[in-house]
């Protein structure tokens, strides 16, 4: 039974999902910013994955847009989580050193001024050259993938 939820779960994908744009893939969330935001952090940890550091990404433009004149709230909350998994950064550092850019890996989370939406994304992996580094970097999408949709489930 577990095994048909998870394959339910990865069919849904597409309308639980979508690609706002070549760079990132960007989920939507129906509850309150924290709930999301701790689930996230939940699926994130029970994968057995440490955070290395939470970017306060609105507070830090709240703050910094005072010094540049800006008035625009872009966010009302925003959160960003930095992590890695040990297996899969290896394996994509192995296929080629330069991926190193692509570590740590980052899931959002944050709300827009007058929108109730949450929405969770990442940033999609870039192409890659050989077979492997392809295959890691896929691990690595799919690794995000999973932990959005446990979180949201």
């Amino acid at each position: 039974m577990k095994k048909m939820l998870a394959v339910l779960a990865m069919l849904s994908l597409p309308l639980a999902a979508h690609a706002a744009d070549a760079f990132n893939v960007v989920f939507k969330a129906q509850g309150s910013y924290g709930d999301v935001r701790d689930m996230v952090q939940a699926s994130i940890e029970g994968k057995g994955l440490k955070i290395n550091h939470t970017n306060q990404i609105s507070e830090m433009l709240d703050r910094t847009g005072k010094d540049i004149g800006a008035t625009r709230q872009v966010y009302e909350k925003a959160e960003q989580f930095e992590f890695c998994s040990a297996k899969i950064s290896r394996e994509m550092m192995e296929a080629d050193p330069h991926a190193i850019v692509m570590c740590p890996y980052i899931v959002s989370v944050y709300t827009m001024p007058g929108d109730k939406t949450v929405y969770v994304a990442y940033r999609k992996p870039g192409p890659a050259g050989s077979p492997a580094l392809k295959k890691a970097l896929g691990d690595v999408e799919k690794l995000l993938t999973e932990i959005i949709q446990e979180a949201l489930m």
